[in-house]
């Protein structure tokens, strides 16, 4: 089972937590967090996407990127932006988007119970992706963003992380784009135990997001333990930081599709191919899905709405059933020619926090042919894929909102 584990952070002072906090390094671009950081000297976009300090043709995975992004990480130890704990913690670290509340505990996972299988995934990893991580992690000694994990909602946890919320606050700020985020100390020794001794119970965490990061400090924690004769297995390498939410306070939000063309077919060419794989509706008043196995469809400046047909898909089969799944296999692949999603240039993606009216106008641009919007995938479905072993297809899940990086940094001696 897996067992949380308090530890020594590093982190802003209170005065600069607003100004480290960025967003994670995954969901940029390098120009686009050179324009957020570059009126920013103490963004940790200049320690998690460090080419932006370097000139513009720099390889992202040049030597010198991770060793300025060492440089930049420990010069703000050493100015005082950041200051590592005296003694190991927990920290409860809550988001507000809107109406919208999470409380996620921040400790660190034995790498032991990844390797284990108590830490469930339901993604591949990328080689390139994976082997970037590894490089940032070990070069760093530190790991700079969390995993971000889930579990099923238990009371007794919830009775304390919403005792410790009624407390002071070490932080709380709002970031630029609305979203409040405030952190709590737990360094009481009886609270500290409390909460391991209900998270023992548990056994099973999931990734919800980060499994680059995830993977990338077990590599690290491998290398570490072949390097080290007199290893013993509590050293901090081997573990990793995270964030754990219940799962019944995590919002998945659709994960759209545009296409760039319609693979040599006319509009009613392509629609009427549509129309024998889906239940098919014109000039529907609604943009985006109403439910499960539904999806809106933009195309030539109308909506439609697609409905998938009876034993079009295999109910019994936890990945086969989601609308990703759906969505690909009776239409994207058969129709419109795309097979590896993850290599594809003709198809895109787009988070649904971006709204329908993203889709329109990428397509009404003339860039896309067409648009696709999803149901969201529910939690329940990306735990039943996890506890199978099984994977989902490429861009299932959007989760909002995002983790901050910069708040919470973990070394690794």
């Amino acid at each position: 089972m897996a067992a949380i584990i308090p530890f020594r952070a590093v982190r802003p002072q209170k005065r600069y937590a607003k100004k480290v906090a960025s967003c994670p390094y995954d969901i940029l671009t390098s120009d686009e967090a050179r324009t957020i950081a570059r009126k920013n000297e103490k963004s940790f976009l200049h320690v998690i996407k460090s080419e932006i300090d370097l000139p513009e043709d720099i390889d992202p995975y040049d030597d010198i990127v991770y060793e300025t992004a060492r440089k930049k990480l420990f010069n703000f130890l050493k100015e005082g932006t950041l200051f590592q704990e005296k003694r190991e913690c927990f920290y409860i670290y809550q988001q507000k988007m809107g109406s919208h509340v999470q409380n996620g505990i921040v400790a660190c996972i034995d790498t032991s119970d990844y390797i284990a299988g108590y830490i469930k995934r339901h993604e591949l990893t990328r080689t390139d992706k994976e082997a970037d991580r590894t490089k940032h992690i070990d070069t760093l000694n530190a790991q700079t963003g969390p995993v971000f994990l889930t579990h099923r909602a238990v009371d007794a946890v919830d009775r304390i992380v919403g005792r410790i919320v009624e407390e002071k606050p070490e932080y709380n700020f709002i970031a630029d784009d609305g979203i409040a985020h405030t952190v709590w100390k737990v360094d009481d020794d009886t609270v500290i135990s409390d909460l391991q001794g209900t998270f023992m119970k548990k056994g099973t965490l999931y990734i919800a997001d980060g499994h680059h990061r995830a993977a990338s400090a077990v590599a690290v924690a491998g290398m570490r333990r072949r390097e080290n004769p007199d290893h013993r297995g509590y050293e901090e390498y081997n573990r990793m930081m995270a964030v754990i939410f219940p799962h019944n306070q995590l919002t998945i939000m659709d994960y759209n599709r545009l296409v760039r063309d319609l693979c040599g077919m006319t509009v009613e060419e392509f629609l009427a191919k549509v129309s024998d794989a889906f239940t098919l509706l014109q000039d529907v008043p609604g943009k985006a899905p109403r439910r499960l196995h539904e999806f809106g469809m933009y195309l030539d400046k109308k909506w439609y709405r697609l409905s998938a047909k009876e034993g079009s898909y295999d109910e019994g089969d936890v990945v086969g059933a989601l609308d990703v799944s759906i969505l690909q296999d009776n239409l994207l692949t058969p129709i419109l020619g795309i097979g590896d999603v993850r290599a594809d240039e003709r198809i895109a993606f787009v988070g649904g926090i971006l709204g329908m009216e993203k889709l329109e106008e990428m397509v009404d641009s003339g860039e896309f042919a067409v648009a696709f919007s999803l149901y969201p995938t529910t939690m329940d479905q990306l735990m039943e894929v996890s506890d199978a072993g099984k994977i989902m297809p490429p861009k299932s899940t959007w989760f909002e909102p995002k983790l901050r990086s910069g708040l919470f940094i973990h070394l690794l001696d």
